[in-house]
C-alpha cells in the first residue's frame, strides 16, 4: 500500500467533497484500493474515477461509494447486501464499518475473484454468492439495508421484500445513460423514496 496515496485519495476526493463521517474515512483509509483493481490498472487504484475490473465492470469512483456509505447510516452490526458486488470494494469497506455484509455477483469469474481480493486486505470472512441480483438472496434475508450497485429503471421487487421494516436501499435509477442514487426507505406505513446526486453505473441484468 502507498499510505500516502490512500491518504491522499481519501483527504482530496472524499473529505473534500463533504464526506466528514470519521467513520467512513477510516475505513478508506483501512482499505487499500489496490487490492481490488486488476494488476493491469493498479496505478489507477487511487484516481478520481471508476476503474475497469473486467467483463465490462467496474469498481465506483470513491466519493461515490462514500457518498452511498454515508446514505446509508450503516450501524454496527447490521446485516448489508450489495447486489453487484464487482471487485469486493464496497464489502470490505462495509466490513470495516462493523456491518455484516452479503455481496451477490452475477459474473462467475468476478465473484470468484473477491474471495482472493478480500484475502488479500485481511478479510476472509463474507458470504458472496454467485447469481442473479434482482432475485436478492431469500435464504439470508432479512436485511437492514441493501446498496445495489448497479443502474436499474426501476428498483426490482423482490430487493424491496428482502428489506427490513426500517430498512434502507439505496440504488442508481434512471436510464443507461445517467441515473439518480435514489434512497428508498421502508416503513410500516409504506416506501419512501428520496433522489440524490446524479450518477451513472454499469447495468443492472436479470438472468
Amino acid at each position: 500500500m502507498s499510505k500516502k496515496e490512500l491518504e491522499f485519495m481519501v483527504e482530496s476526493q472524499i473529505k473534500a467533497r463533504g464526506i466528514k463521517n470519521e467513520r467512513i474515512l477510516n475505513a478508506f483509509l483501512s482499505v487499500d484500493r489496490r487490492f481490488f483493481v486488476p494488476s493491469d490498472f493498479s496505478s489507477d487504484a487511487y484516481k478520481d474515477s471508476p476503474v475497469p475490473i473486467g467483463f465490462g465492470q467496474t469498481t465506483s469512483q470513491p466519493v461515490m461509494i462514500a457518498e452511498m456509505l454515508e446514505e446509508a447510516k450503516i450501524k454496527e452490526g447490521e446485516k448489508v447486501l450489495e447486489v453487484g458486488a464487482g471487485s469486493g470494494y464496497l464489502l470490505a469497506l462495509l466490513y470495516k464499518l462493523g456491518a455484516l455484509p452479503y455481496g451477490i455477483e452475477r459474473i462467475k469469474e468476478l465473484g470468484e475473484k473477491i474471495k482472493e481480493n478480500l484475502k488479500k486486505a485481511g478479510i476472509v470472512d463474507i458470504p458472496v454468492k454467485i447469481g442473479d441480483g434482482t432475485l436478492g438472496w431469500k435464504e439470508e434475508s432479512q436485511f437492514d439495508k441493501i446498496i445495489v450497485s448497479a443502474s436499474a429503471s426501476r428498483i426490482p421487487e423482490e430487493l424491496l421484500n428482502q428489506l427490513k421494516v426500517e430498512g434502507i436501499l439505496l440504488a442508481p435509477i434512471g436510464s443507461s445513460y445517467i441515473q439518480r442514487l435514489t434512497i428508498v426507505r421502508k416503513t410500516e406505513k409504506g416506501l419512501f423514496a428520496e433522489q440524490k446526486s446524479s450518477c451513472v453505473f454499469v447495468p443492472l441484468i436479470s438472468g
